[in-house]
């Protein structure tokens, strides 16, 4: 579960951090007071898009820091594939938005914005108004069946992705090898160019930087030659440093005796007389070795140009050079037998074909099993929401072709008024109905769902009276199972709260802060009096507020104690 916010510097946010409780944490305040941009915080420590005009003017940065505890195996699993370690059993998300950059960090340990979205979806999820449109899309309506059905559904869906991908590449395959006569004759005279090139050189690993070592001697054997002599007659005996060394010892040998301490100066000198005795000697040796042959020279140039010729032409370097011949020799023998090759590609096509037609019929077979009931579940849901005379139906359209999702669209059919036909929901629900069937659907979802923490924003537009009621006993539901976090306008949805939070603002020398506070029983009662219309908490507001608590509080202990 989410345990704690912490936002500094964000807009109008000085520094805000907010304790979460496990089940129904609310949060409400004036319009305008920052409720929706602190929901916007979270969704940047998971990865939203930053601007650097979101950080609060003066500020040189930005930051967003999500806790989350008691976390499930998935989470565990997830964080050990990213190769990121977790302490104390908490995983830390922190946003640090700068003019120039953004880093986004889990566990201390900097990540890109696919990772910690990919993570994300593990710990929580984010229900607005943007969420609830997309239930009016084929696509998401076939993922909450999915999702009903569980998980021998889920594995039936990953076998069926990875045999489609095979049956996609296969037929890839085989719509890449269409070739006629004249395109196969082609192919072949230049495969066979290509092998018989690499094949002529006789190449060998190892041998280009041996040809450029003695490239680079042979070029410059001259110089060496030079170079060596000439350091030969700088130490040697005529009228270099040996001569000279030489003296030095014969000066020495006059006084040595009369010193003991001197010996150590001599010896050293007689090794010195004998380094450069050997140095002097073994220059003028190697000089007297080398020798420039130019046709030695013209060899060693012309076989290096020819490697480094092929090297760049296939691959850049010997070794994909020679990985090159060889595909191309077993393209060779495909082409030489290519009725056999392209039967046998066929084959492949028709058996992955089979196997995505026999996934896509489990699939199919359980969303018709599922289907019916979900809708039924669904049906009851929608009823404890104020939806009255509501009929609901699933219906499965088959496509064209099947695809790594089956053989089916699946798509949502509602009727909200007695007589009225069932019709999809796009041309039916309205905002805040979509909204309430969004929340239904979590609902019928919750035991499917491993996700600890929801958040919803806007789940009371468009709803108020009795139906607000119906919406705050689901929340509270849900609840139950789960940590929930809504931002709502209505006192109904508010009393129902196990954790009230009064976002709001004021001025702070000339600038104006949002800021958050947990509202003890006396502040929430207040905040609810204000929220049903009392300018004032006078008795009656406050009687009315208290009313509802005890009415939020007397559910809730019948939902623990069914």
């Amino acid at each position: 579960m989410l345990s704690n916010l912490h936002v500094k510097n964000l807009a109008l946010m000085k520094e805000c951090d907010m304790n979460l409780r496990p089940g129904l944490n609310i949060l409400t305040g004036e319009t305008g007071a920052g409720k929706s941009l602190l929901m916007g915080s979270v969704n940047l420590a998971l990865g939203g898009k930053a601007d650097r005009e979101m950080i609060r003017r003066g500020c040189d940065y930005a930051l967003v820091e999500l806790v989350f505890e008691n976390l499930g195996p998935e989470v565990y699993e997830k964080l050990q594939d990213m190769g990121l370690s977790v302490d104390d059993d908490v995983v830390i998300l922190q946003r640090k938005i700068q003019a120039s950059r953004s880093t986004i960090r889990i566990n201390g340990e900097q990540v890109t914005a696919r990772q910690v979205k990919e993570l994300a979806e593990l710990l929580i999820d984010i229900h607005g108004q943007h969420e609830h449109q997309s239930l009016l899309k084929a696509s998401r309506q076939l993922e909450i069946l999915d999702s009903y059905a569980g998980q021998e559904q889920k594995e039936n869906l990953e076998r069926l992705k990875t045999h489609y991908e095979e049956y996609r590449q296969a037929k890839q395959k085989l719509s890449e090898e269409d070739l006629d006569e004249s395109a196969l004759a082609r192919e072949r005279d230049l495969l066979n160019y290509e092998v018989r090139e690499i094949t002529a050189a006789a190449l060998s690993v190892g041998e280009d930087e041996e040809l450029e070592a003695r490239f680079l001697k042979l070029q410059n054997a001259r110089r060496i030659i030079e170079a060596l002599r000439s350091c030969a007659a700088a130490t040697g005996y005529d009228e270099g440093a040996g001569a000279l060394v030489s003296r030095a010892l014969g000066e020495f040998r006059q006084v040595a005796d009369y010193d003991k301490e001197l010996q150590q100066l001599h010896s050293s000198l007689l090794d010195i007389d004998s380094l450069l005795s050997d140095f002097s000697r073994e220059a003028l040796r190697y000089a007297d070795s080398l020798d420039f042959e130019e046709e030695s020279f013209y060899e060693v140039s012309s076989r290096l140009t020819e490697v480094n010729r092929l090297k760049n032409k296939y691959g850049g370097s010997v070794q994909s050079a020679l990985q090159y011949c060889q595909e191309k020799e077993a393209r060779l023998k495909e082409l030489e037998h290519y009725d056999e090759y392209i039967e046998e590609l066929r084959q492949k096509e028709r058996a992955a074909y089979e196997r995505v037609i026999a996934d896509c019929t489990e699939v199919t077979a359980v969303r018709r099993q599922c289907a019916p009931v979900l809708a039924d579940t669904l049906k009851t849901a929608l009823s404890e929401l104020n939806f009255l005379d509501v009929q609901f139906s699933i219906a499965l359209r088959e496509r064209e072709k099947p695809g790594e999702k089956g053989m089916e669209d699946a798509e949502f059919l509602i009727s909200l008024n007695p007589g009225e036909p069932l019709k999809p929901m796009s041309q039916v629900a309205s905002g805040g109905e979509l909204s309430r069937i969004m929340l239904a659907i979590k609902t019928v979802l919750a035991d499917q769902d491993h996700i600890d923490t929801l958040i919803f924003d806007e789940i009371d537009s468009g709803i108020s009276g009795n139906t607000a009621w119906r919406v705050s006993e689901k929340l509270g539901k849900l609840a139950a199972s789960h940590q929930v976090i809504c931002i709502t306008h209505l006192p109904q949805i508010a009393a129902m709260a196990d954790a009230h939070y009064l976002i709001s603002k004021h001025v702070e020398e000339g600038n104006t802060v949002s800021g958050i506070e947990e509202l003890d029983k006396e502040a929430s009662i207040g905040e609810l009096a204000r929220m049903l219309g009392a300018e004032q908490v006078t008795d009656s507001a406050a009687a009315h507020a208290k009313d509802m608590l005890a009415q939020a509080r007397l559910y809730k202990n019948n939902i623990f104690t069914l």
